[in-house]
């Protein structure tokens, strides 16, 4: 988003040759030949920075100052003054001006000042991102299943598009962090990512933090506050459980995303800004939109993209590394020496359906570090709901018949016993006959 300058002289000649300049150098510039005309110009639309001089017919720069600062604190002022007048400078400087700056001076000078705010304001928006950054330079995936390889696949294909995309799948699949993946390997990767879960906010709350709102919007609201939509801007907003934002918040989202701006709460103006949207569910999309829950056009402009992510229990491959993944995670804050797991504590985690999915599996393997006192994680540190009710949850085609069970522990005496066939059947109680018999049936 251009950087926005107002600039407010009465001087004609100077007026034309400071927007004349600031306009070369890339900046959006809007002229005014008075305070009253750069007052209005400050109702009608916002900027990032106001060049005034002091002294002007009607209401003067210092006026007009303070009128700019009490309705937007966040636009930065250059005041300009003649030489002489370098008390008033200090008074505009204890009024919230930034900078001043005298007559006669110099368009180079003035253009350094003015590249220093717009860096400083670059700066300050980019932290205003990091305070809800989450570590996407570290961002990755623990995935060995064909489903999620599929998926990254697909993630991979997106990376020169800016499409929004709708995530599906159950609670704890992982959601979350593929929208954090697709952010990360797309253009806008070096921008800012942010998140809120629209399940734990009222309306009232959810509209404040995603819009902003101005001082005196309501009460409590003592000063300005840019919302999630106005940070994110030039990067990716992702919007977790989007099926409970309400309808009137619905309608507002699907302007953001149809004409690109905004209003905060309380405010007048609109608010330009460029985002991509990801957004999130665990309820099937379609069926509240039968219900009158969710609107339709809203969906189609989310939607450009739906990866629906499969359950954990459909996506066994992942179980053995993602357990070491978390394994390693939680493992410094308990001061073990816990190397990984036994053959048996595998099996019950394989065998367990996992109903929470990969947040499910994180939270048992960090209980089971807190339970273990062994070098391996075994049975008996996991909840004893997995292992009683592990026979619940075994895949039918993977249980084998009692004749290949037979044949399976027939085979095992036999190497036992170094291919001695005689000695194999001693050992098993059986003819050396009966035993030829088990082994050659297939």
């Amino acid at each position: 988003m251009a950087f926005k300058i107002l600039v407010a002289e009465d001087e004609e000649i100077t007026l034309n040759n400071i927007v004349e300049t600031l306009r070369e150098e890339g900046y959006e510039v809007t002229g005014a030949s008075d305070g009253a005309q750069a007052a209005a110009a400050v109702d009608k639309d916002g900027f990032d920075l106001l060049i005034t001089d002091i002294k002007m017919p009607g209401m003067t720069g210092m006026e007009l100052l303070a009128r700019v600062k009490q309705q937007s604190p966040e636009t930065e002022v250059i005041v300009i003054t003649g030489f002489g007048s370098i008390g008033s400078a200090v008074d505009a400087m204890k009024t919230g001006a930034y900078d001043y700056i005298t007559k006669p001076f110099d368009l180079d000078e003035l253009s350094i000042r003015v590249k220093k705010i717009s860096g400083q304001l670059t700066l300050k928006k980019e932290h205003m991102a990091l305070k809800t950054f989450y570590g996407m330079n570290q961002v990755s995936i623990i995935a060995k299943s064909d489903a999620m390889e599929k998926i990254l696949g697909i993630i991979g294909d997106m990376k020169d598009s800016d499409c929004n995309v709708l995530l599906t799948g159950e609670s704890g699949v992982g959601k979350n962090l593929i929208a954090k993946i697709i952010h990360s390997t797309g253009r806008r990767q070096n921008m800012p990512f942010l998140s809120i879960n629209c399940a734990t906010l009222t309306e009232d709350l959810l509209t404040s933090e995603l819009f902003g709102h101005e001082k005196g919007a309501f009460t409590g609201a003592v000063k300005m506050k840019p919302g999630l939509v106005e940070i994110a801007d030039t990067g990716t907003l992702f919007l977790d459980e989007i099926a409970e934002m309400s309808p009137n918040l619905q309608a507002k989202l699907l302007k953001v995303i149809e004409e690109g701006e905004f209003y905060r709460v309380g405010g007048t103006r609109p608010i330009r800004v460029d985002v991509r949207f990801i957004a999130a569910t665990n309820q099937n999309v379609r069926h509240i939109i039968g219900e009158g829950r969710f609107r339709e056009d809203l969906y189609y402009r989310l939607n450009v993209m739906e990866l629906e992510i499969p359950p954990l229990r459909e996506r066994r491959e992942d179980i053995r590394p993602l357990s070491s993944f978390f394994l390693q995670k939680h493992l410094p804050k308990s001061r073990k020496k816990i190397t990984g797991f036994t053959r048996e504590a595998m099996e019950v985690l394989h065998g367990y359906s996992f109903p929470g999915n990969v947040r499910e599996l994180e939270n048992i393997i960090e209980r089971a570090i807190i339970l273990e006192n062994g070098p391996l994680i075994t049975p008996e540190s996991l909840p004893g709901s997995i292992r009683f009710l592990q026979i619940e949850t075994f895949d039918v085609s993977s249980v084998k018949t009692v004749d290949e069970m037979v044949r399976e522990y027939a085979e095992k005496v036999l190497k036992m016993a170094g291919g001695n066939r005689t000695k194999a059947a001693e050992m098993l109680g059986i003819s050396r006959t009966s035993l030829w018999k088990i082994l050659k049936e297939e």
